[in-house]
């Protein structure tokens, strides 16, 4: 006799209903993907110095074109408030305190990886994919590249490209702005 198991899986509201309750604290490092919470890995010094970097340099050049935001949610769907590492958003007034920013609002969504790209690339990837997430950069610190992804759909994302040192960047929504992959990487 085989016995089934059955996982409940979390809605958004059900998330934010545990973590109002105090389940989770402030320095609780999850977030729910698939209607599940997941603990994400910890922060290592060359991943936070990489943040630091592309926060700068896209702060610097998207001035009042564009949101940085840093590591905070965005809401795909009913079960998924993933918090990737930084998003460029359409910009708005309220800076979205009305709610967490939906694929339509997401210009270029960035994941850094020092030790989470199969992660990255296996699960979260086809996720922002199946909810539309029109670009996403994967900066995998370990080779020393970016990987670009567009052209989103339920299968996963149409066109992959391999930024290396000495080439650039450009946001598809905000073609002006480039980025260079040494910009990115710094002097790891």
């Amino acid at each position: 006799m085989s016995i089934e198991l059955v996982r409940h899986r979390f809605t958004v509201e059900e998330y934010h209903l545990i973590a109002g309750a105090g389940v989770f604290t402030e320095d609780d490092r999850v977030e729910l993907i698939q209607g599940e919470v997941v603990e994400m890995t910890p922060i290592g010094t060359r991943h936070a110095a990489c943040v630091d970097r592309l926060n700068e340099v896209l702060a610097e050049r998207v001035r009042r074109q564009a949101i940085v935001r840093v590591q905070n949610p965005v809401r795909l769907g009913t079960h998924s408030e993933p918090q990737p590492d930084l998003v460029l958003l359409r910009r708005r007034a309220d800076f979205y305190v009305a709610g967490h920013p939906t694929p339509e609002d997401i210009l270029v969504l960035i994941e850094v990886a020092e030790s989470s790209a199969e992660y990255d690339r296996d699960v979260k990837l086809p996720l922002y994919a199946r909810h539309g997430v029109r670009e996403v950069w994967l900066v995998d610190l370990a080779r020393g590249m970016v990987e670009e992804h567009r052209v989103p759909s339920a299968a996963g994302y149409a066109q992959t490209r391999w930024i290396g040192r000495g080439e650039a960047l450009a946001v598809e929504a905000l073609p002006q702005l480039l980025v260079a992959v040494d910009e990115i990487l710094g002097d790891d």
